[in-house]
């Protein structure tokens, strides 16, 4: 918005994280590009920082072609169209700002329906708050991605920034419902399915 505020969620990025190191430990290398996140960065990757989501996009590009690609970051939707160089300030009159937003690059859809260079494996996430299912399930179809890693964040679950996930993995031969468990134990369970499709 300006230099001090800006637009964020809940999510630690815990889960990104946990998927990477699990791929790291099957003996994956492992590019991993993380915006401003609260969990620690996974050991063994190849890591790249990055601010926006349009640099997340651009690096992404950058690090491809790439076996599998998994897309677990609580990337925003939208931004501020003409964020301030300078921070907004109270004038004393009451009037609010007018924020106008511009819609983010959609980096999951892009990967997944890349005509050359697409990843054999591309594996999205769905944080939803109602008709969970219904929406992931149109959601993997609507990007053109394999898998949608499927998950309830309601307040009331949890799960968004908490240490535990409940998820339900889809893809073209149906919903996989997983037992709620910790973020690594989803991150293990997911990284070896991969490494099923992927040959590892």
């Amino acid at each position: 918005i300006d230099p001090v505020r800006y637009i964020a969620d809940r999510s630690s990025g815990a889960q990104g994280s946990a998927i990477a190191q699990a791929l790291v430990g099957l003996g994956a290398r492992v590019t991993f590009i993380s915006g401003p996140a609260s969990a620690p960065m996974p050991e063994g990757v190849d890591l790249v920082r990055v601010e926006t989501a349009a640099e997340m996009l651009t690096a992404v590009q950058r690090n491809l072609p790439a076996d599998g690609a998994v897309f677990a970051a609580a990337v925003a939707d939208w931004r501020v169209a003409s964020a301030s160089d300078s921070k907004i300030k109270k004038d004393g009159s009451g009037a609010l700002p007018v924020l106008e937003f511009a819609e983010n690059p959609d980096i999951l859809a892009t990967v997944s329906q890349m005509k050359e260079g697409r990843p054999g494996l591309v594996v999205g996430f769905a944080a939803e708050t109602d008709h969970v299912l219904d929406h992931a399930t149109a959601k993997r179809l609507r990007k053109g991605c394999d898998w949608i890693v499927a998950n309830d964040v309601s307040p009331e679950t949890g799960i968004m920034g908490g240490s535990e996930n409940d998820v339900t993995l889809i893809s073209e031969t149906g919903a996989e419902d997983w037992p709620r468990m910790g973020k690594q134990a989803v991150a293990d369970r997911l990284a070896a399915k991969m490494a099923e499709v992927l040959g590892g």
